[in-house]
């Protein structure tokens, strides 16, 4: 849109916002763009609001000193975007539904407690000698060597064990399966 386009006061037609848009669209858009570091989304927004501040302020557009509604546009969406960076920075940084990366996750204080009652129960069910390999590697945190000693037994029955062991316990708890490999 250029200067001279003749509409009444205060009113600005649809047909002429959108031969605003076409015309200048891409370069502010460009403008924008750049302007918020290649973010999309932020620079149509911007883009979005750059118009409608145009369509609010039709005065401006139609002004006879220019020759071209360019420049006013795009200080619109300079200033616009310069606005919206202060903001944000001004602000906290938001958080989104994703756990941070590095963050601790702690599993809920009611599920860890059921967890442990189920694991409790499901180890009674194995025979003593694997229920003792389970306590010294996996509970007491005791090496293969370790275990091996104070059970009296050699290295290799304690890893046999407590494979069998853990395979007793995938069949006893399924949904725990992930879990104890």
């Amino acid at each position: 849109m250029t200067a001279g386009i003749s509409t009444p006061p205060g009113t600005t037609a649809e047909h002429e916002l959108a031969a605003l848009q076409r015309e200048h669209g891409r370069p502010l858009f460009a403008l924008l763009l750049r302007l918020c570091d290649g973010d999309r989304q932020r620079a149509e927004d911007l883009l979005q609001e750059t118009f409608v501040r145009a369509w609010q302020h039709p005065e401006a557009l139609r002004a006879h000193e220019f020759d071209s509604v360019r420049p006013w546009l795009l200080t619109v969406g300079r200033r616009l975007a310069i606005d919206a960076r202060r903001a944000r920075q001004a602000r906290p940084a938001e958080v989104g539904d994703g756990v941070p990366e590095g963050a601790r996750v702690v599993a809920d204080h009611a599920e860890r407690s059921a967890a442990t009652l189920d694991v409790r129960e499901a180890v009674k069910t194995l025979t003593p000698e694997h229920r003792e390999v389970l306590v010294q590697v996996y509970f007491r945190g005791a090496s293969v060597a370790e275990a091996a000693r104070t059970l009296g037994i050699p290295p290799g029955t304690v890893k046999s064990r407590a494979y069998y062991a853990l395979r007793a316990l995938r069949r006893v708890l399924p949904g725990y399966a992930a879990d104890l490999r």
